[in-house]
């Protein structure tokens, strides 16, 4: 697995903030819309995250990796989660939520912004405090088809 570092040309690097939405007390990660990306973009070049609502994506926080699914209300695309796996990413509320679990560790808030770095776009992402350096395991899924197997597999 090649290996890729947060500043690294190949990856853009994008500042998001941090929201409430809906009746959650919990923070989340409000995504940008695709239109919206040029002021935010702050290294690297992207012109889409490549991400729909009901997706559901890797994403590396502190060098691990989880599964969050996009969800989208009235203002656009967002995280709420991030979990141990795509059954739990499907099914939120029975595993622990990863994403929460880091937010509170770094005392982010509503209304804070941390990074969201594009490293293979519509399937690996990552999360990361601004000014701060990680490395990446940067690594592309199966194919749609054998992801849709797995996908039915899994239940």
């Amino acid at each position: 697995m090649p290996r890729v570092p947060s500043d690294d040309e190949g990856v853009a690097s994008i500042r998001v903030s941090l929201a409430r939405s809906g009746g959650t007390r919990r923070p989340c990660v409000r995504l940008p819309n695709d239109d919206e990306l040029d002021g935010r973009v702050e290294s690297g070049d992207c012109e889409s995250l490549a991400l729909s609502a009901g997706d559901i994506v890797r994403v590396a926080i502190d060098r691990e990796e989880y599964y969050a699914p996009v969800r989208s209300d009235g203002e656009g695309r967002l995280l709420r989660g991030a979990f141990d796996n795509r059954r739990l990413a499907r099914e939120p509320g029975e595993g622990a939520n990863r994403l929460a679990e880091w937010l509170d560790d770094n005392d982010r808030d509503p209304g804070d912004v941390i990074v969201f770095d594009v490293v293979v776009a519509g399937e690996q992402y990552g999360l990361r405090i601004p000014g701060e350096r990680t490395v990446y395991e940067a690594t592309r899924g199966p194919r749609s088809s054998l992801s849709d197997i797995a996908r039915n597999l899994d239940g």
